[in-house]
């Protein structure tokens, strides 16, 4: 077996499990989760892939979303990669929360000691998905969301794979990160100094080159302090949407933070809009 289960909790008639793996595009041990809904045990089931944020690994999202409840009874699984690499030790890898560990921002680096491991577009979109489709009652439906980097990553996965993904949605998404602080570390970091080659890894400049095929569902928090500090720029992705004449569902939401209380509120809304998609 090519993959080792370390955990299996049972969730509203389902089961969330943890499993490690080695991860040949990573060149290191990674661990992934995945809720299987109670109509899994019977049939072949559609997937919805969660992208967690700075810091965060696969636990996150599924011990404080709250969603297994609602993919149980819209039989809908979910997996959850962990953020970036883990145990290469690379220099400067653990020294702050924003770039390195926790913080892979799903793109494929190609600047040196980086590009050894830190290959996260290549491990969510094609090697992790490849492994749960051999391992799971899955069906080859697919949709993606995630959070804040995870945001990002949601967004350019489905950008960069045209008719992959049967929809798309964000929370608090980092939409334009060669134009924020948190992006401009990462990008520069990963993929050197050429700005021209980040912005195939940015959702708004992709919208402006190629447009999208899917229509775009994002919740932004009102109250969130990175929204205020402009790390996560929605009134840009709303203008590049405008100008390429993507669809966009983009909901303030009054009085609502960063946090996973925020996520927590409208997950519900996100998992129903998934599975009209993926019916």
């Amino acid at each position: 077996m090519d993959i080792e289960l370390l955990s299996a909790t049972k969730s509203f008639g389902g089961w969330l499990k943890r499993y490690k793996h080695r991860s040949r595009v990573l060149n290191c041990d990674m661990i992934f989760a995945i809720y299987l809904p109670p109509a899994a045990e019977e049939k072949k089931v559609p997937l919805l892939w969660w992208l967690s944020g700075l810091t965060c690994t696969d636990e996150n999202f599924m011990q404080k979303a709250g969603a297994q409840r609602m993919a149980a009874e819209l039989g809908i699984a979910i997996a959850c990669p962990d953020t970036s690499p883990r145990g290469s030790d690379l220099p400067g890898e653990h020294d702050s929360y924003d770039f390195g560990s926790g913080a892979g921002f799903y793109v494929n680096a190609t600047r040196s000691p980086w590009s050894q491991h830190y290959r996260m577009y290549d491990y969510v979109t094609n090697e992790l998905p490849a492994l749960v489709n051999r391992h799971f009652p899955l069906n080859g439906r697919e949709s993606i969301s995630g959070h804040s980097m995870g945001g990002h990553g949601a967004l350019i996965c489905a950008l960069k794979n045209p008719g992959r993904y049967r929809s798309v949605s964000a929370f608090a998404p980092i939409t334009h990160p060669s134009q924020c602080p948190w992006g401009e570390k990462a990008f520069s970091g990963y993929l050197g100094e050429d700005r021209e080659a980040w912005k195939a890894w940015d959702s708004c400049e992709l919208i402006r080159q190629h447009g999208s095929e899917l229509p775009l569902l994002v919740d932004q928090g009102e109250a969130d302090n990175f929204y205020t500090d402009g790390q996560l720029l929605p009134e840009d992705l709303q203008a590049a949407c405008q100008e390429a004449g993507v669809k966009l569902e983009l909901r303030m939401q009054p009085g609502y933070d960063h946090s996973y209380f925020f996520i927590a509120s409208f997950i519900d809304d996100h998992l129903k809009y998934h599975a009209e998609k993926l019916k």
